[in-house]
């Protein structure tokens, strides 16, 4: 077995994609609840603006009305399907846990508008508000709107054309906190560099038992995943020492 590297993180993150996506319909509030329930740390889904401009939360961001399907940013919050939520809904539901809450930043103004909807209904979870996008100025946009909140650039190591350490360097000149990479593009040594300028390193797409143990043992600083159940005994495992 591979050594144990550090991560960044006091202990890493659990993310359940689209909330326990496995376990019941992605993206609900019965999703979020589910997946707090069965011990995620984090909560993760896309966020999107509506016409009137909530922040509301679903995959692909189309809305099927009879044979049509139409872009969330056309439609008010008043029309859309009951089982989507608004960002408030799920802040409302979720007041007493302390979740860390990752969003992927979907359309122009989702940034701003997500850091003004914690801010006004839970100031206290911006410093666990993680927002991801793949464009390194965007991201930095957002910096300058809060100094708290946790910036992702979420990408592929192809698309980091200057190299993973020129990149890494350029991150932590914009005061982004972390890059966010498929799992299959991590190695311990490419954590261990990102480490090396303080940015976490975040996987997506681990689905499976012994992906997840890799990915922790490789030092990565949270791991994203559908099935909340075995992420969980991943984590528990690793703080047992096993």
């Amino acid at each position: 077995m591979q050594q144990r590297l550090p991560s960044l993180l006091d202990r890493p993150l659990a993310f359940a994609h689209r909330g326990a996506k496995a376990h019941a319909p992605e993206n609900t509030l019965e999703a979020f609840a589910l997946a707090l329930k069965l011990g995620a740390t984090g909560l993760e889904s896309d966020v999107w603006l509506t016409a009137d401009g909530v922040p509301v939360l679903d995959h692909d961001g189309l809305i099927k009305q009879g044979r049509k399907r139409r872009p969330v940013g056309e439609v008010l919050r008043s029309e859309l399907p009951s089982h989507i939520p608004s960002l408030t809904d799920l802040i409302e539901a979720h007041t007493e846990n302390a979740f860390a809450l990752s969003l992927d930043l979907k359309g122009p103004d989702a940034g701003r508008a997500v850091i003004e909807t914690v801010r006004t209904a839970r100031p206290d979870l911006l410093p666990r508000l993680w927002l991801c996008h793949p464009d390194r100025s965007v991201l930095a946009e957002l910096r300058h709107l809060d100094r708290d909140i946790k910036l992702v650039h979420s990408t592929r190591r192809s698309l980091i054309k200057e190299g993973p350490e020129r990149g890494a360097s350029i991150l932590r000149d914009l005061n982004i906190d972390c890059v966010n990479l498929h799992h299959t593009e991590w190695t311990g040594g490419l954590i261990a560099m990102f480490h090396r300028f303080d940015r976490c390193c975040f996987a997506w797409d681990v689905q499976h038992d012994y992906l997840l143990t890799k990915l922790i043992r490789m030092g990565a600083d949270a791991v994203y995943s559908d099935w909340v159940d075995r992420m969980m005994d991943a984590m528990h495992q690793d703080a047992a020492g096993g």
